[in-house]
């Protein structure tokens, strides 16, 4: 009997050890490049079963978080069906992106950059010039997601409202001012909270 591939998947991770080091934050944090060029050296990450590190705070996961805008409207969606992950599952969320795999270190660019454009290309469609930055990470300990992932917050300038679901479980999707997303704050993932919460300052 084959094993599936969620079962052996490895991930990129850092010890939460070393984040502490560069300088622990909760909530957003608009440096970058104070963290990244440490955290994404291959001398400090590594990769790990998944299944072993979402219950190990010790490390953090490194997440791609991409927010997709047009103007002044931010893409939005709502996480339905039985994919990804659960403690995430029917909220609300302006992210896109997931995990660093292993497989991605094939690729002739960096396994990061690798990971977050196969993210995307996995779950939406973009019909649309972009032009894309980082502008800072996302800590949350306050919850069980956060203790073990890191996220890494890349804003994608579009040049139309054109982002269509590829994935299933991506529904109810759409672009709205951010004043109109802070007003429904609650039914957000503690991440999209927390973007929207910078982005509105």
């Amino acid at each position: 009997m084959s094993v599936s591939r969620q079962s052996v998947e490895h991930v990129l991770v850092v010890p939460t050890e070393l984040f502490h080091d560069l300088g622990h934050f909760q909530g957003f944090c608009d440096e970058p490049e104070k963290y990244l060029e440490t955290l994404l050296d291959p001398a400090y990450t590594s990769y790990r079963p998944r299944d072993a590190v979402e219950e190990d705070p010790s490390f953090k996961q490194l997440i791609p978080y991409c927010i997709f805008r047009f103007e002044d409207r931010l893409f939005h969606y709502r996480r339905g069906g039985d994919e990804g992950e659960g403690r995430l599952r029917s909220k609300r969320s302006i992210g896109i992106g997931g995990h660093i795999s292993s497989d991605d270190t094939q690729a002739e660019i960096s396994a990061y950059e690798t990971g977050m454009q196969r993210e995307i290309g996995e779950e939406v469609i973009i019909q649309t010039g972009t032009q894309q930055r980082c502008i800072g990470l996302i800590n949350d300990d306050l919850t069980e997601v956060g203790k073990v992932h890191l996220g890494v917050v890349h804003i994608f300038d579009l040049e139309a409202p054109k982002v269509l679901p590829r994935e299933k479980s991506i529904i109810q999707t759409g672009f709205a001012l951010t004043e109109q997303l802070i007003h429904d704050r609650d039914e957000f993932e503690s991440w999209s909270q927390i973007c929207l919460d910078h982005l509105q300052t």
